[in-house]
């Protein structure tokens, strides 16, 4: 995502990032180091970027804002700590994970006391419609990693346990971004509902097109192994599209126990890629038509430009 295009909010951005240092400070010195680890290793910050620009299409208090924008993206580094766990990381965006250095236990404690402070922050916001939207997308999460935790790798893969799982793992803290957002702005009604289906379906296309660069992208880019999603057992749209396309599901099977490499390098050069980033563009599609209830600004512009940037970028 080109930093360039978010200038319009890069004053907020600055305030988020004061905000989230402040936010995980603790007492407990080895609960501080992790977090300031995991908060000064960057991001992306699309999230808090999102729920400012969803703000930005009527007066919003600047401070309640900014409050939203600080407890989604500890809401999405809790669910980074809970992700890496359950998928045994070692690594992220090149430092050791919490999970490598410490139990499981303390790891799990560590993840849901950062979902904790990002509820605390959230209901300072005092809107109860705001809280009850955080909630509910934090069970929506919960919800779906414990689906994917029991599916396992079972064979052969769902592709509507597929859509379920990208919706709650990602599509949802989107929608809670954006729709809150809108919300806190004082939106119509209509405006808070298309700003919700923006929200959803960008996320949707951002995780496809993560699915697609786990398979595409280098492993100095991923920091972590080329094709990571499938030598765990996720299956993920590459894979459903590479198996429809070619009728290969007993042959993929087989190669999935004998021949990893082989078949995600047989994925890399197929067809499959190139419809899972089609798929992803009727999502960003879906995201940008969402958009036409609200007048032209650069704001739009934003979100507009930001939905393109999602399936073409590179990490």
């Amino acid at each position: 995502m080109g930093n360039s295009i978010l200038a319009p909010i890069q004053n907020e951005l600055e305030l988020v990032e004061v905000r989230l240092r402040e936010a995980v400070k603790v007492d407990f010195a080895p609960l501080l180091d992790v977090f300031e680890a995991l908060i000064g290793s960057g991001g992306k910050r699309f999230r808090p970027a999102l729920a400012i620009l969803a703000s930005k299409f009527h007066p919003a208090d600047p401070d309640k804002v900014i409050t939203l924008a600080v407890a989604t993206e500890l809401t999405h580094a809790a669910t980074l700590i809970h992700d890496d766990l359950i998928d045994k990381s070692p690594v992220r965006r090149g430092s050791p994970t919490i999970n490598s250095r410490w139990s499981g236990t303390a790891t799990v404690l560590a993840g849901d006391f950062l979902l904790a402070r990002a509820a605390d922050i959230a209901a300072s916001i005092d809107d109860l419609r705001v809280m009850r939207i955080f909630a509910r997308t934090l069970m929506v999460i919960c919800d779906g990693e414990i689906r994917q935790d029991f599916a396992g790798s079972n064979w052969p893969p769902n592709r509507v346990e597929y859509y379920r799982h990208i919706q709650s793992k990602t599509a949802s803290l989107f929608a809670a971004a954006t729709e809150g957002g809108a919300i806190i702005s004082g939106a119509s009604e209509p405006e808070i509902e298309a700003m919700h289906l923006y929200g959803h379906n960008l996320g949707m296309a951002f995780q496809i097109a993560d699915d697609i660069l786990d398979f595409t992208a280098d492993q100095k880019q991923l920091g972590k192994p080329v094709g990571s999603d499938l030598r765990q057992g996720t299956f993920t749209l590459p894979l459903f599209y590479y198996i429809e396309q070619n009728g290969q599901g007993a042959h993929a099977a087989e190669m999935m126990q004998t021949n990893i490499d082989g078949l995600i390098d047989l994925i890399r050069q197929s067809k499959a890629i190139e419809h899972s980033k089609a798929e992803a563009r009727q999502f960003v599609q879906k995201a940008q038509d969402a958009l036409a209830i609200f007048p032209e600004n650069e704001y739009r512009r934003v979100l507009i430009e930001l939905a393109n940037q999602v399936v073409e970028r590179t990490s």
